[in-house]
C-alpha cells in the first residue's frame, strides 16, 4: 500500500489525506523541535527512530526531548572492570583452565561475570594485578606466536599457559604480578566461579553441583549425607 493513500472498506486506495482540524495543526506547528543528539552512540538506525518519533509527535501534537535524547545514548558497557578487549582474553584463559565438554566450562557457566563482578568488590586488592598481568598475556603471546592468544590452536594455547604457569615468560615483559603469580590467580578465581553459588556471579545453574551429582545448597543450615 502507498503510504500517501488510505485503505477504504472494499480494499481500493483514496489519495485524500485525512482532514486535520485547525486546533491540532495548531498545536503539531507549535510542537518543540527535538534534540538530535550527537556522538558515538548516534547511529543511522537512532536516524530512523526520530524521524519516526518526530512524524508521531507532529501529528499528536506532543513532544518528548527527554524520550528522543536517550535514544542517542550508547549501550551500557557489559563488563564493570574489564574492557571487552581484557574480557575477551579472560574468558578464552579461563576456558583453558575448565574447559566445557560433555558438561559446561568456564565460559558457558559465566566465570568472567564472577571475576568481574567481584574484583569491583571483595577481589578489588587484584584490579591492578588484572589489569597489568592480562597485558603483559597479551604482549607475550604476540612475541612468541606473533598471534592473539584467541587464534591460536588448542595445543598452542595449553603450551602458552604451561610457560605462564612455570614463570618461564620474559621477564622483560612480566614485573608485578609476575608470569606464575598471575596464573595462580586466574586459576584460583577460575575454580571460586565454578563451585561456588551462582549469586556471586558464576556456575550458572550450579552447572558445577550438577555435574558431581549433589544436591542444591540450603539456604539456612547444611546439606547431609549418608557417611559411605
Amino acid at each position: 500500500m502507498h503510504a500517501s493513500g488510505r485503505l477504504l472498506k472494499h480494499g481500493s486506495l483514496s489519495p485524500t489525506p485525512p482532514r486535520i482540524s485547525r486546533s491540532r495543526k495548531a498545536v503539531a506547528m507549535s510542537a518543540p523541535e527535538p534534540t538530535i543528539p550527537q556522538g558515538p552512540g548516534f547511529s543511522r538506525r537512532t536516524a530512523l527512530k526520530l524521524g519516526l518519533v518526530g512524524v508521531i509527535g507532529a501529528a499528536c501534537g506532543v513532544g518528548s526531548t527527554r524520550f528522543v535524547a536517550r535514544l542517542g545514548k550508547a549501550a551500557r558497557p557489559r563488563y564493570r572492570f574489564f574492557t571487552e578487549a581484557e574480557a575477551k582474553l579472560l574468558i578464552d584463559i579461563c576456558e583453558q583452565i575448565i574447559p566445557g565438554d560433555d558438561a559446561p566450562g568456564a565460559t558457558e557457566t559465566g566465570a568472567i561475570h564472577y571475576i568481574d563482578r567481584q574484583i569491583c568488590g571483595p577481589l578489588a586488592k587484584h584490579k591492578r594485578a588484572y589489569r597489568v598481568g592480562l597485558e603483559s598475556f597479551r604482549q607475550t603471546c604476540l612475541r612468541k606466536y606473533n598471534a592473539p592468544f584467541e587464534t591460536l590452536d588448542p595445543s598452542a594455547k595449553i603450551e602458552m599457559l604451561r610457560m605462564i604457569e612455570s614463570d618461564a615468560a620474559p621477564k622483560a615483559l612480566w614485573d608485578e604480578p609476575s608470569a606464575g603469580a598471575f596464573f595462580n590467580l586466574v586459576l584460583a578465581h577460575t575454580m571460586q566461579s565454578f563451585y561456588g553459588s551462582p549469586r556471586h556471579g558464576g556456575n550458572r545453574d550450579y552447572a558445577s553441583y550438577r555435574m558431581l551429582g549433589l544436591d542444591y545448597p540450603q539456604i539456612a543450615g547444611q546439606n547431609r549425607y549418608p557417611k559411605a
